[in-house]
């Protein structure tokens, strides 16, 4: 019999995922409110170093222990963290850009092409019926509309606008469709058990993130329909906020950084509108929303540090003889 070994659930993917969308509102920030570089340089090297070391754990999670990886990816609500292996390494190609242009575009033509595959896969799954209410979450909102519209970020960050463009209507309306499917099973079936609650914060990410892929196609207009998105983002974290007591009955596990995507996004949002020329209360919701970002985020990575000198970060896998 081998002794255990550690193996990181696909979910925690959604670690790299806010480090590096807060690298990114960091890399936003410097030039607005000129703060110092270093940080943003600090933010993203580290993120990325977070998604290298995701990577390669997730890699051995393959190779030595494929069952327990197939029957993440054949769960109904754990396969959709799977999209964020892409994801993940879409934000990891932009923050490569500015650095190592070869690369990053290497990055993004592989996670590009991964996230199309995946979410394909998963959300035909869907469509195919069969799946118990107590099983739709927010957690659906990752293969059809989180891949696409940070899809559509990166393809303008790399020059393919009209590329950008369809990804990110895919998105917009892969998520007008999915919202209503979760409200509706929100708010006529049983309440969502105490472990998967954390996951509803998720819910803040599709306005911001969408918003954040809108100004970059829109080339950078603060027009009607990105202060709508801004706005909708805003009433969302208010909502969560009213929620958060209910959803904080579950301890503190990994599984809280499914707030950080929508949370690193909101200002991100905000300041890019404030850099366009937008004036009147995003002047001082940017702020806000940064500074909050960096709490919630900087507060869930002191945490998750705890959990991991602790040892409890990682499951084990069992054993195999």
């Amino acid at each position: 019999m081998t002794s255990e070994r550690a193996l990181i659930p696909v979910s925690y993917f959604g670690i790299a995922v806010g480090a590096l969308a807060l690298g990114n509102a960091w890399r936003v920030a410097v030039p607005l409110w000129h703060l110092p570089q270093d940080i943003a340089h600090v933010a993203t090297w580290s993120s990325l170093a977070v998604w290298l070391v995701l990577l390669a754990l997730y890699a051995h999670k393959w190779l030595r222990h494929g069952d327990a990886a197939r029957a993440e990816m054949n769960h109904p609500v754990q396969s959709s963290f799977a999209s964020l292996v892409p994801l993940a390494s879409m934000l990891a190609a932009m923050a490569l850009l500015p650095y190592a242009r070869g690369v990053a575009l290497a990055v993004f033509a592989v996670s590009i092409v991964a996230s199309l595959v995946l979410g394909l896969w998963l959300y035909g799954r869907t469509w195919q019926g069969g799946l118990a209410p107590e099983l739709v979450t927010p957690a659906f909102y990752l293969p059809a509309v989180g891949q696409n519209f940070v899809a559509g970020t990166a393809a303008a960050a790399f020059g393919w606008p009209q590329l950008g463009m369809w990804f990110f209507g895919a998105g917009l309306f892969s998520w007008l469709a999915i919202e209503s499917l979760i409200l509706g099973r929100a708010a006529t079936h049983a309440p969502l058990p105490e472990a998967l609650r954390p996951v509803l914060g998720i819910q803040l990410a599709p306005p911001a993130v969408g918003g954040v892929t809108y100004m970059s196609l829109n080339h950078g207009a603060p027009d009607l329909f990105a202060q709508v998105l801004l706005g909708y983002g805003l009433f969302q974290a208010l909502l969560l906020l009213r929620l958060l007591p209910w959803i904080a009955r579950q301890p503190f596990t990994p599984s809280y950084w499914g707030f950080t995507f929508g949370v690193a996004a909101l200002p991100t949002l905000a300041m890019r509108l404030v850099a366009a020329g937008a004036t009147g209360p995003v002047e001082w919701v940017a702020p806000v929303a940064f500074t909050a970002a960096n709490a919630i985020i900087g507060f869930l990575a002191i945490r998750t540090i705890a959990l991991l000198l602790q040892g409890r970060l990682l499951p084990a896998a069992t054993p195999s003889r």
